[in-house]
């Protein structure tokens, strides 16, 4: 098992994936504004995909001036509907908006991963996974939406892609891990090479 990983987060989620691949890592939450950085990156007309890169650096970075020597990884997850950046709904009233939005359509669910050492990425990699979502009612994506607790809604974004959510899709193309929010079998790859 490769110790001594510091992962900025407190996603359970990140760290269920890192510990089911056998990376023991500690949580140390970057604290990060995440809506101020998304917001400064749009008004730079940046790409959903270079604001999730940016962010898992920002995590990453932040947490690794704090751990000499350690490694640290940052992760960031979003979604792109045909170049609109869809972030994590703060209540239940936005994550129906956001299905509404989803409904029907093709979109991208991109995972970046970032590794710090001393306050410096030293490397990062960006995956996504394509998902097609079915047409729905407006009264079966509430029925949906009773269904998920309110811990797996704010941690999955809107869909559990291993629970309820992979029904509301026809098409999902990609990897799960990517899905549910790192993608792990390239971080597994650069780990190894440098322990």
């Amino acid at each position: 098992m490769l110790n001594n990983i510091i992962l900025a987060s407190k996603s359970k989620v990140r760290k269920d994936i890192l510990e089911k691949n056998k990376i023991s890592c500690i949580a140390e939450p970057s604290n990060v504004d995440e809506d101020m950085v998304k917001e400064s990156l749009l008004n730079e007309k940046a790409s959903p995909e270079i604001i999730s890169k940016n962010l898992a650096e920002l995590k990453a970075n932040k947490v690794s001036l704090k751990f000499h020597e350690k490694i640290v990884l940052g992760a960031d997850s979003v979604i792109d509907l045909d170049g609109e950046l869809i972030s994590k709904p703060q209540d239940r009233k936005e994550a129906l908006l956001i299905l509404k939005k989803l409904n029907g359509k093709e979109h991208y669910l991109i995972s970046s991963v970032c590794i710090s050492k001393n306050g410096k990425m030293i490397w990062n990699y960006t995956d996504k996974a394509k998902l097609i979502m079915k047409n729905f009612t407006e009264k079966e994506l509430i029925e949906y939406l009773a269904k998920i607790s309110d811990t797996a809604l704010y941690a999955y974004n809107v869909y559990q892609i291993e629970g309820e959510g992979r029904k509301l899709f026809s098409h999902i193309i990609g990897d799960e891990d990517t899905i549910m929010g790192l993608p792990v079998k390239k971080l597994k790859d650069y780990l190894g090479k440098i322990r």
